[in-house]
């Protein structure tokens, strides 16, 4: 089973323009759970002005649906997601 790479998922992501995008593999942190048939577990921030007047939930799903393909097919097992505009992401330091 391949994996995503961190520059696959910014990629699919372009279309947010993030200001800031970081990722994390955790994939090594659930090796052998049950109902994993070899996909990630990735972590991710995305911080962008797409996400201006968007509720919490309607976030998560761009993201996800950015991603369906690789969800899909096993490439992503589990994705958490912290979705920010940038306001609520230099007001929370």
């Amino acid at each position: 089973m391949t994996l995503c790479t961190e520059q696959q998922i910014q990629t699919a992501l372009g279309h947010l323009s993030p200001e800031i995008f970081e990722f994390s593999d955790e994939s090594h942190l659930h090796a052998g759970h049950a109902g994993n048939k070899g996909g990630g577990h990735y972590r991710i921030l995305v911080v962008s002005t797409a996400f201006n007047g968007v509720l919490r939930l309607q976030r998560q799903r761009m993201v996800k649906e950015a991603l369906h393909e690789w969800f899909s097919d096993g490439r992503i097992h589990a994705l958490s997601i912290r979705a920010l505009t940038p306001d609520e992401y230099f007001h929370q330091l």
